[in-house]
């Protein structure tokens, strides 16, 4: 019967379909079930994307002109008969294809690992407990719970819907939510038609329900499409593409200099062979092949300390956009706030209700309070437990106790525990037949209960909402009238304790005969309830760092205008209590907004009642100001502010799975303070990739101006082929490494963002380029023509004192990388473990090329003396001191 169900299970009504299943709606499927159902049906997953093989990365290193230009200089070698220099490139290539395998699968496995770190979990009905599972975990006959915000992690038969709706576009093309019902329908109908079903990949937009399983992995309507499409090629982030376009483009400019090296040494004289090798090794020398590798390398280490430091990034772009960023719009509960909330007090027409925080104790006026013995206290703890989707399970022995839900309706929870009341028991007596979801437009929620022959309405809300439906007040003399003048007095009531920074939340109830009545109309209000939600400790010094860094803070939220205000007095976001609050009314199209009421609103720190809408205009408004946004969402409908923000991040505890998808990154904490650190990240990823573009381009350009200016002047090559390659592995690569994986600069933060359009080198950096270029080169030929004129050396040894000053001069460059506006001999270079063990590493490298057997052949390297040795530090050294001097000076004049 399964089998069959799982062809057509929309046409089966609810009943055959928990019966075909084996499964009840009040018990779901227990751990045996589960286990057997998961060994026939396998895993819950599409296609997994196959990991880059070994030797797929392996034999993408021979695919690059850098192997190609190696390879032809190779065998030109053996053509000419220099078996030892042939058999030396090609070890050469073997060495660096090394290098770039074991770069890029690092790089690879980081990232399967930063994406190992996201899970999608789904809420279940297992043994009679509401659990929350891995989604690949999900086995056909489980009870599904869903509510707004949710995505479908399987395809579902619905058997419970209140005003359910889902997105399906990415499946039908509808551009509109679909509702749906529970009812069967008839026939091979289009799968837009399918009204009692959810499929794995949608989202629900509104309302809530449950459904049972009916295919999971491949066997899904989304499993059938992935298995038909090929997997999507791997997209590049635009930092990616630019490096990729400077590497292009210094490949030609490299090219042509070595034409013109080759050309002036044979007309000069020279052995064409040796010009030949002398061009190919200077092409490839310079050609920055490891540039996309190493900026790779950057982002996914930097990803992965931000994902340790709970901030998850779905895309490598973002990490980009991070370090742009200008305008920090941030919800107020949980993220500048604990999320922890907790009911401290009730105010009802038999008085004030105060409960402790700590002992749990309810007291009015100090004296403690029996809930049996206050009608009205008891309908309201009664209320809040009922109109509620948190649930509480019993931990074992050891008291793994677990509150699972909204924090607001575990607080509710946990309110009326305190009193005695317990919601299980609640539900026994007072069975939910009907939920009618929470609605932001009308920022409430009602629940319908069945007792006896008629119904029980329960509802809760914003306490203005609340007020403008309800008609009576419940009294200690029973219900009567709410009059306009006593509906203004509960009103002041309530922005009083919002005032104290309370979150406010109203409670009122009503009769009816049927479970189809309208739920908010003619209600009977009940009292307000007050829940505390301290700040985060960590958020003041946060917005400090912000306010430092030339970001402006702003939060955007749904609360009350005095609950805003009085936790941005708490958390350091404004200074005084007279900044002005701004209602979400107020945010509208900015095309229709004045020039003043623009200027207002981009002014503006506190925004209050605002609706996902006007989250979205006000994202707008920021971005037309030429602003990078970052804007934090948790609900289905901030998905849309959430997408059109440039950085968009959701909420990891109380996001909803429609906001995670939405996001650009999740906050695994829900902390302010996290968005604050990764911003940092970005600007610290960044600043290393700018940092190991600028030495190795410098680096290279040396080595074109070495070549290039002895060729054209007629003397001897101050750097052999060989040695050019054997540079390029050893100077080019491990420092530009080090570079990219350095922690940056702690006063990152201090300085304004940069200009999102602002290239990877501003006509700055090419300057510092090519003057550092310069020096190196002016450096090495100055060596060269010491050696030769006063230490009267012979040719090959002077060929050693200028490769191993090119060599030095370029392993000491490494420290002209510093900020200029950092320490001189503390800095984020010089703190960098990366740097010294790469030092160490190249010059135990270039030591052994002169004095181990074989290499120092291979490579004509001869020994060069005290003499020679001293004269190599000196010439070394000029680059790296004028270099300091400079930013010396620099940092003077600003």
């Amino acid at each position: 019967m399964i089998m069959e169900l799982l062809d057509k299970p929309w046409t089966y009504s609810r009943e055959d379909i928990l019966k075909a299943f084996k499964v009840s709606t009040d018990k779901g499927l227990n751990a045996a079930e589960v286990k057997d159902r998961r060994k026939e049906f396998g895993p819950n997953r599409l296609r997994k994307a196959k990991a880059k093989s070994v030797w797929l990365i392996l034999a993408d290193q021979f695919e690059s002109l850098l192997s190609l230009l190696l390879g032809v200089a190779a065998l030109l070698s053996f053509i000419f008969g220099d078996w030892v220099e042939g058999l030396a490139i090609l070890a050469v290539i073997i060495i660096n294809a090394s290098l770039g395998f074991f770069t890029e699968l690092r790089a690879i496995r980081s990232m399967e690992a930063l994406h190992r770190l996201s899970r999608v979990d789904a809420k279940v009905l297992r043994e009679g407990q509401v659990e929350e599972v891995p989604a690949i975990d999900l086995v056909p006959g489980d009870i599904v719970i869903l509510e707004g915000g949710d995505i479908v992690t399987a395809d579902l038969r619905i058997i419970e819907a209140s005003k359910l709706q889902a997105d399906e576009s990415a499946l039908t093309g509808e551009s509109v939510p679909v509702g749906k019902k529970i009812e069967p329908v008839e026939g091979d109908v289009p799968l837009a038609d399918r009204r009692n079903m959810l499929f794995k990949g949608t989202a629900v937009t509104r309302g809530s329900g449950k459904g049972v399983v009916v295919a999971t992995g491949l066997d899904t309507e989304l499993g059938r499409i992935s298995s038909l499409v090929e997997e999507a090629k791997e997209e590049r982030t635009p930092l990616e593409k630019c490096l990729d376009q400077l590497g292009r483009k210094l490949i030609w400019v490299t090219l042509s200099v070595a034409l013109l090296v080759i050309a002036s040494g044979i007309f000069t004289g020279k052995s064409p062979l040796l010009m030949i090798e002398t061009g190919i090794a200077l092409a490839v020398a310079t050609i920055p092949e490891g540039l996309p590798i190493v900026a790779t390398m950057a982002l996914a280490r930097g990803m992965l300390r931000m994902a340790r430091r709970n901030a998850l990034v779905n895309r490598l772009s973002a990490v980009e956009t991070l370090g742009s960023t200008n305008i920090i719009c941030t919800d107020k509960t949980g993220t500048l706030t604990e999320n922890r909330m907790t009911v401290i007090g009730m105010i009802l027409d038999s008085g004030n209700i105060e409960i402790g925080r700590e002992t749990g104790e309810l007291k009015r006026n100090g004296d403690p309070v029996k809930v049996s013995d206050d009608k009205i206290l008891e309908e309201a703890l009664m209320i809040g437990l009922l109109c509620n989707n948190a649930s509480f399970q019993k931990g074992n022995e050891d008291g793994d106790d677990k509150w699972i839900g909204d924090p607001l309706e575990v607080a509710l929870l946990v309110a009326g525990h305190k009193g005695g009341i317990h919601q299980k028991d609640l539900i026994e007596k007072l069975p939910e037949v009907r939920e009618e979801a929470f609605d932001s437009e009308v920022k409430m929620m009602a629940t319908f209960h069945k007792k006896n022959n008629h119904y029980r309405v329960a509802v809760k809300g914003a306490p203005e909402a609340v007020l403008g439906v309800s008609s009576s007040i419940r009294t200690n003399e029973g219900e009567r009238e709410l009059n306009d003048g006593e509906r203004q007095e509960w009103l002041d009531r309530n922005k009083k304790m919002a005032e104290e920074g309370l979150r406010v939340l109203a409670l009122a109830t009503k009769p009816a005969k049927t479970p189809d009545v309208t739920p908010y109309e003619h209600l009977t209000f009940i009292g307000l309830i007050g829940l505390l939600d301290p700040p985060r400790k960590d958020v003041q010094q946060a917005i400090v760092l912000c306010r430092d860094a030339g970001i402006r803070v702003v939060m955007v939220t749904g609360d009350q205008a005095a609950t805003a205000r009085n936790v941005a007095l708490a958390v350091g976001l404004i200074d005084e209590d007279k900044t002005e609050v701004i209602e979400g009314k107020d945010l509208r199209n900015p095309d229709e907004l004045s020039r003043e009421d623009q200027d207002r609103l981009l002014h503006a720190l506190i925004f209050a009642r605002v609706s996902p809408k006007q989250k979205l205009d006000l994202v707008t408004l920021h971005q037309k100001s030429n602003s990078i946004v970052a804007m934090t969402g948790d609900g289905v409908n901030d998905a849309p502010a959430l997408k059109k923000a440039d950085i968009g991040v959701a909420m990891g505890q109380r996001g909803t799975q429609v906001a995670r998808e939405a996001a650009d990154m999740v906050l695994k904490d829900d902390a302010f303070s996290t968005i604050v650190v990764a911003v940092e990240q970005g600007r610290v990823i960044f600043n290393n990739i700018r940092k190991f573009v600028l030495y190795l381009l410098s680096c290279n350009l040396s080595e074109v101006m070495v070549v290039g200016l002895a060729s054209l002047v007629n003397a001897p090559l101050p750097i052999l082929p060989l040695q050019i390659l054997f540079l390029n592995l050893v100077t080019d690569v491990f420092p530009a490494l080090a570079l990219g994986a350095g922690e940056g600069d702690p006063g990152i933060m201090k300085y304004p963002p940069r200009d999102p359009k602002e290239s990877i080198l501003t006509k700055s950096h090419w300057l510092a380029v090519g003057g550092y270029g310069m020096l190196i080169t002016i450096a090495v030929l100055g060596a060269l023509f010491l050696a030769l004129t006063w230490l009267k050396m012979g040719k090959s040894q002077a060929v050693t004192i200028s490769f191993l000053t090119l060599a030095f001069a370029q392993l000491w460059h490494v420290f002209n990388m510093r900020d200029r506006s950092s320490g001189l001999l503390r800095n984020e270079i010089t703190r960098n473990p990366f740097v010294w063990g790469a030092l160490v590493l190249c010059t135990g490298l270039l030591v052994a090329a002169v004095y181990l057997p074989g290499l120092s052949e291979v490579l004509k390297v001869f020994n060069p003396g005290l003499e020679g040795w001293i004269l190599i530090i000196v010439m070394s050294m000029i680059p790296l001191v004028i270099g300091q001097v400079v930013k010396l000076t620099q940092l003077a004049k600003i």
